[in-house]
């Protein structure tokens, strides 16, 4: 597995006024979406592209598009929806699938309760979607299973892990086809498993608080 650190400075300022406990719930939900962008950017350093002929306004020419089969964006809901308009930007041409899961608080361990993906993922790109990288619990369980469906390369995009969620990642996916995509690695877990610094519950601060 492989763990990429976006080191940018648009990125740092960004994160700095979600972490912020006075940014309001439209101003997180904006900049949620603008930092995805930059972190989509470089999570589609690989996408697989393929040879293409144009005619340009002046001459004939080589370029390349986006192959098929088309890449597959996955948020995992609730959060995660508020990172696709995002991803898809970047990535209009990708096919959208979803993953329910929630976290139980007690055991912190994920169940799935909704899931609209293709069965068959085998030849696909798959990018998920999840602000937080915490305890790994959900992540682990999201891209398990996309591997049972055939999934062979999967990049995982987060706006911050923790470095307890990276290495639970690494020893139950050892040698999984799976890269992470961050804006920043913190400190670690609190002991009800938020990430420190953090930014909160970021499902909350996008959507607010729903009972």
């Amino acid at each position: 597995m492989r763990t990429h650190v976006v080191d940018h400075p648009l990125v740092a300022h960004k994160l700095t006024t979600l972490r912020d406990a006075r940014t309001d719930t439209p101003t997180f939900r904006r900049l949620a979406d603008e930092l995805v962008t930059l972190l989509a950017y470089e999570a589609t350093r690989d996408v697989r592209t393929e040879l293409v002929d144009i005619n340009t306004p002046v001459t004939r020419t080589t370029g390349v598009r986006l192959s098929h089969p088309r890449p597959l964006v996955v948020p995992i809901i609730r959060a995660g929806l508020g990172m696709l308009d995002g991803m898809v930007r970047l990535l209009p041409t990708a096919e959208v699938g979803f993953l329910g899961m929630i976290r139980d608080e007690t055991t912190l361990e994920a169940s799935t309760y909704a899931n609209r993906m293709p069965d068959d993922l085998s030849g696909r790109q798959v990018y998920v979607l999840d602000p937080m990288l915490a305890t790994g619990g959900t992540l682990v369980a999201a891209v398990g299973e996309l591997m049972r469906r055939g999934a062979d390369d999967v990049t995982v995009i987060c706006l911050l892990a923790a470095p307890e969620g990276v290495e639970r990642l690494e020893a139950e996916l050892a040698g999984a086809p799976v890269t992470v995509v961050t804006g920043a690695l913190d400190e670690g877990l609190d002991e009800q498993g938020f990430i420190v610094p953090g930014l909160g519950d970021a499902g909350d601060r996008m959507y607010g608080t729903v009972g």
